[in-house]
């Protein structure tokens, strides 16, 4: 059955009768006209009873007049037009202008040259590989005005470290800088409770906790820890395998920045906080953090941690350093006390003791194949930047490999990675230190 399509006379009773029904919805009775009507509705809800609406060159219906036109349109010509769109009232943007740039060249830091205020670090490694101690000792040097490891400490504290696991062995550690180092009184406290990072409501849980601490230390908060970043996506069924988790949390935490920085009404100097997240290396540890890679995209720097009995801290990303080693450490056992049965009560920290990480065993030079070892040369040729897998797989082109077969540049990648000659990080190769 084929219906025809509405005639123009058929479609203008379909519309006034449908704004008929709006007109009785706003109360006005079916003797309006309703063409005189609509300036009447839009000057009272735009521009208040009291005030006129403006006039220009447009009728009631957004039409421009026409010199041929007939006397029944004359009163919509006559009448006050549609306004024009009022502006947003919205607040814009702080902006920083070209000429004052400059003013932020110098970092605000704690730990010069590894932890400033405004920024976010990230400490990763496997389960077991003394990142939480590390952290403990950072904290205990930042909040005591001490240097770290060649980072000369440029003002006192406070540390808060919000403990998503294992809160009590946070506490533990604590007390042992205490007995072991004689320190008291130190700005740092220990927050025992699971924050679901992709909740927005974090922010506010985050800040108000800090802004209840600084009432108790009298100083500044300086360093948030997060332990763990994972346990924080997950607290609520969120996936650190997901981008779209990974940049949720992210950008609930530079809320965080921002509100314990310029944004502070409190605290408009206080400079902001540095944000230290403790993280897990996946299964395999030469691909850096575990989870979705948008993690590594927003942190300002992460430091890996590799190694049995001594640890070595590397920074693997930084936006403004270059990469390198850091800390060179051990853990030590120490008794805190006894419990009712007599026997000891004890907690591993960072050892005060130098230690330096054994060479590794010269070995043999890999065989490797003619187009192994020119991509080899490739990489050490691109220098410690590396090269990501687009570029390195144009480069092998240009030099005749992969032109037949794409397999063999895939084939001889992996040989090298293989053969702990380079790693790839975040879709980035770069030649292995011990390569």
């Amino acid at each position: 059955m084929n219906i025809p399509a509405p005639t123009p006379r058929a479609a203008e009773v379909v519309t006034m009768s449908r704004f008929a029904d709006t007109l009785a919805d706003l109360g006005l009775g079916p003797d309006v006209d309703p063409r005189e009507a609509v300036p009447t509705v839009q000057s009272e809800a735009e521009f208040g009873a009291d005030e006129p609406p403006p006039v220009d060159s447009f009728d009631a219906f957004g039409s421009e007049p026409s010199e041929d036109r007939d006397d029944t349109s004359s009163r919509a010509e006559t009448s006050p037009a549609r306004p024009p769109p009022k502006p947003s009232h919205g607040s814009p943007l702080k902006l920083t202008y070209f000429e004052d740039c400059g003013a932020f060249v110098e970092k605000r830091s704690i730990l010069k040259g590894i932890v400033h205020r405004g920024e976010t670090l990230a400490l990763i490694g496997p389960p077991g590989s003394g990142k939480s101690a590390l952290v403990t000792e950072i904290s205990v040097h930042a909040a005591g005005k001490r240097d770290w490891r060649g980072h000369r400490a440029k003002e006192a504290c406070g540390v808060v470290v919000f403990a998503l696991e294992r809160a009590d062995l946070f506490k533990r550690r604590l007390s042992a800088y205490q007995k072991r180092d004689g320190l008291h009184d130190l700005p740092i406290a220990v927050a025992d409770a699971i924050i679901d990072l992709l909740s927005p409501t974090c922010v506010e849980t985050i800040v108000s906790t800090v802004w209840a601490a600084e009432q108790k230390f009298g100083i500044r908060v300086g360093i948030v820890v997060i332990d763990t970043y994972a346990k924080g996506i997950a607290a609520n069924g969120g996936d650190e395998d997901k981008a779209r988790d990974q940049n949720r949390a992210a950008a609930n935490l530079r809320n965080v920045h921002l509100r314990l920085g310029d944004d502070d009404q409190e605290a408009p100097d206080r400079g902001g906080v540095n944000i230290l997240l403790v993280g897990h290396t996946g299964k395999d540890e030469t691909r850096g953090a575990r989870g979705s890679n948008a993690h590594v995209g927003d942190v300002d720097v992460m430091v890996q941690i590799s190694g049995d009995t001594i640890k070595v801290a590397e920074v693997i990303k930084g936006n403004d350093q270059a990469e390198r080693q850091i800390a060179q450490f051990k853990l030590e056992p120490l008794e805190l006390g006894r419990d009712e049965d007599g026997d000891a009560i004890t907690t591993a920290i960072v050892s005060t003791d130098a230690v330096e990480a054994q060479p590794a065993p010269q070995a043999r030079e890999p065989k490797l194949t003619p187009n192994q070892r020119t991509m080899l040369t490739l990489l050490h040729e691109a220098g410690p930047a590396g090269l990501l897998t687009e570029e390195w797989n144009a480069k092998a082109k240009e030099a005749g490999i992969g032109e037949r077969r794409r397999a063999d540049l895939t084939d001889a990648r992996a040989a090298l990675k293989a053969k702990s000659l380079v790693r790839e990080y975040a879709d980035r190769w770069k030649i292995n230190r011990s390569g």
